[in-house]
């Protein structure tokens, strides 16, 4: 008989299933206790007059999990010092989408040596992903693959839909049954109509195919998640976080009827991929807070504890201690003067 089917797939490894893998490496009673606080700040902070600023702020990716902790050892010291106005949330990001090839991230090359030992990531995401929440500091990551949340999502506080996926059905489909509050990024060319079409796709009832926690295929029934909003990420048109671009997306908002709650990822095409010039990103950002703007909510900053990127792949011996394989990132010094000048300028929102 002719062969029809698996023509060009090589081999295929099986992985535990959700269920199994939760079991291995469980949330406590104190990450979870932590997770639901963090996901129900991060929904005042959006929704309501809670006046605090959402600063989603770390690593473009995690390739190092002991430099991420370090990093995330100083965010967290950081964090305590401005909670009073700033609700810090850690980019903890182990997948990245790619236009061609290039490494995929954590989960999918945790070795960083193209063997995709997937079983491995998916621990090592786990791992860090309670880690991080052992130091008191709220999750966030972007959900590339739709069979990940199900590894993963319960030990996550705020995630994104990436400007590739978000015009996707599948990915909306996902976003319509995550249990955290989650942020749209515009589409590459720009467009914010695509964001606000994914929230209102995510937050009605959704049917779909994927697995459950036995690792089954299954039909997915959701009830929606209506705690989504729109985050500006620039397109190839150019920026979008000039005061006309933020009137624009809340007119928009409004035409949808939906919550005018923006959140300006820094990063990107906002700043002409540069990631020195996030800093200054931010500062329009804040100048627009400062004279009255209530739609922006929050921003989003690529840092690291090394300024810059470098090549990859190189032999693993040669890479710089934390320094991003992936985006360039500006480093710690200037991560937390810019926290402190965010908490400086949001002082008249707390007089």
């Amino acid at each position: 008989m002719q062969r029809t089917s698996d023509i060009n797939v090589v081999e295929t490894r099986t992985l535990p299933s959700p269920a199994q893998l939760l079991a291995e490496l469980p949330k406590t009673d104190a990450q979870s206790e932590l997770i639901a606080r963090a996901r129900e700040d991060i929904h005042r902070v959006i929704f309501t007059d809670d006046r605090r600023f959402l600063f989603v702020v770390g690593p473009c990716s995690i390739h190092d999990p002991e430099a991420g902790r370090d990093y995330a050892r100083r965010l967290a010291a950081l964090s305590r010092q401005v909670a009073d106005r700033i609700l810090i949330v850690m980019r903890v990001y182990f997948e990245k989408p790619r236009t061609t090839v290039g490494w995929k991230g954590l989960i999918m090359d945790p070795h960083l040596d193209g063997t995709h030992d997937i079983a491995a990531g998916l621990r090592l995401a786990r791992t860090f992903l309670r880690d991080v929440l052992d130091l008191g500091l709220p999750t966030a990551t972007e959900l590339l693959d739709p069979i990940t949340p199900q590894y993963i999502a319960d030990l996550v506080c705020w995630s994104a839909i990436g400007a590739r996926t978000a015009e996707s059905q599948t990915h909306r489909q996902m976003a319509s049954g995550l249990s955290m509050p989650l942020g749209f990024k515009n589409g590459t060319d720009g467009s914010i109509q695509t964001a606000i079409n994914a929230i209102r796709a995510a937050a009605h009832p959704q049917t779909f195919l994927g697995i459950n926690l036995d690792g089954a295929s299954s039909v997915i029934v959701t009830r929606g998640n209506p705690n989504c909003h729109v985050v500006l990420r620039g397109g190839t048109s150019g920026p979008n976080y000039s005061p006309e671009h933020i009137a624009r997306t809340e007119q928009l908002l409004a035409a949808a009827k939906l919550p005018q709650s923006i959140l300006v990822d820094c990063s990107h095409d906002n700043s002409a991929k540069k990631p020195e010039l996030q800093p200054d990103v931010l500062r329009v950002v804040l100048e627009q807070i400062a004279h009255g703007n209530k739609s922006i909510m929050g921003a989003m900053v690529e840092s690291n504890l090394g300024a810059g990127n470098q090549p990859f792949p190189q032999p693993l011996d040669r890479l710089r201690y934390g320094v991003s394989i992936t985006d360039g990132c500006i480093d710690w010094d200037t991560t937390e003067r810019l926290v402190r000048e965010i908490h400086a300028a949001l002082a008249p929102r707390f007089a």
